[in-house]
């Protein structure tokens, strides 16, 4: 057994020195050090030995296998020089050719979104203001005409925060909607703190509110945990129902073309008094009726209505004196409408094959 290993280590030595490169390199490895080589099969026949010579027999085929690998990465090494001198000789680089251009970043979709919003109404001299998400319970709600035990909750449901305050009357939440944003655009404006009497000639204004909403729902095709909202405020005298209608008619012909046209349908909010849905019509076939406005030729795209007086007066304003009017829109349904887009969560799932697109 001595005297065939010593002739599987010469053939082994001899052919890892006609390796040239590194696929003859591999074959060798795996004919000498893979499963199925010579010395495998030497340990497999151990048994046989008689038990004077074992000992012998697998010190030797150990010391052969240990000189197979060192011998085996020696080889290996030498190819890969060989290799590089090779690629240095031969191998030119043209640096005359044009350079490769780095990928440029570009806005999230829901963000352009946003932004022609935003473009929009300040056309129409609305500002543009940020809320805080993390809101208090009474301005997520109960300033909103949203009492607790109100039905209008179980709309929405909520993350609360836990606080390290044993003060839980107005227990701490991530918004739910932007609306909380119209309570304190009025206050800033008013200067009203909540308590006392109300200012006597607080400024009219209009303002839009974007940012981030969470929802603790079930995440589908048509539902998330966060999205993004744009709230719209104005508030002032003598403003009508007529004013809100003009108001949404000029933003859906801007945003969805020159011959758009809007419909309002009854709805109910607590902080808006009457309420409405807002439908444009269906921009992808004329309003002729296809499967995504479901054969209706309508889109439905916000909601909105006249300021509740309970939400004017908790934001400053004498509801005797001032009127005004509401609307809250989600860019990701606009953007899905506008470019057919089928699953809310390709927006947040960070999949460059989606987002390079726009």
């Amino acid at each position: 057994m001595l005297e065939e290993l010593e002739q599987i280590r010469a053939e082994a030595l001899a052919k890892l020195a006609e390796a040239n490169d590194a696929k003859a390199l591999e074959a060798w490895r795996v004919a000498y050090l893979g499963r199925k080589s010579p010395l495998k099969q030497v340990f497999t026949q151990m048994g046989k030995l008689p038990p004077e010579e074992r000992p012998l027999v697998g010190k030797r085929t150990n010391e052969i296998r240990r000189e197979f690998e060192a011998a085996y990465e020696e080889r290996a090494a030498a190819i890969r020089q060989a290799e590089l001198r090779r690629a240095l000789a031969e191998e030119r680089l043209d640096v005359t050719l044009p350079g490769r251009k780095p990928a440029p970043g570009r806005l999230h979709p829901v963000t352009q979104t946003i932004r022609r919003i935003s473009e929009i109404f300040a056309e129409m001299g609305f500002q543009v203001l940020r809320s805080r998400e993390v809101e208090t319970d009474e301005y997520n709600f109960q300033l909103l005409n949203i009492p607790p035990h109100h039905p209008a909750r179980e709309m929405q449901d909520t993350f609360y925060v836990k606080t390290q305050t044993e003060d839980d009357t107005y227990p701490v939440v991530l918004r739910t909607h932007t609306s909380p944003g119209q309570i304190h655009a009025m206050r800033m404006m008013s200067g009203y703190t909540g308590e006392g009497p109300l200012p006597e000639n607080p400024p009219p204004l209009r303002v839009i509110l974007p940012g981030m909403v969470y929802r603790y729902e079930q995440i589908t095709a048509r539902s998330e945990i966060q999205f993004t909202q744009v709230e719209g405020l104005a508030v002032g005298h003598n403003i009508t129902f007529s004013d809100l209608k003009g108001t949404l008619a000029d933003f859906a012909r801007r945003m969805f073309g020159p011959e758009a046209r809007v419909r309002f349908r009854a709805s109910h909010f607590p902080f808006t008094e009457p309420s409405a849905e807002v439908d444009v019509e269906c921009f992808l076939c004329g309003g002729k009726g296809c499967n995504v406005c479901k054969h209706t030729g309508w889109l439905e795209i916000l909601g909105a209505g006249m300021v509740h007086p309970v939400v004017l007066r908790n934001g400053g304003y004498d509801p005797e004196k001032y009127s005004g009017f509401a609307f809250g829109m989600g860019p990701e349904r606009i953007t899905m409408l506008r470019h057919y887009i089928e699953d809310i969560r390709y927006f947040w799932s960070g999949d460059l094959r989606f987002l390079e697109q726009f």
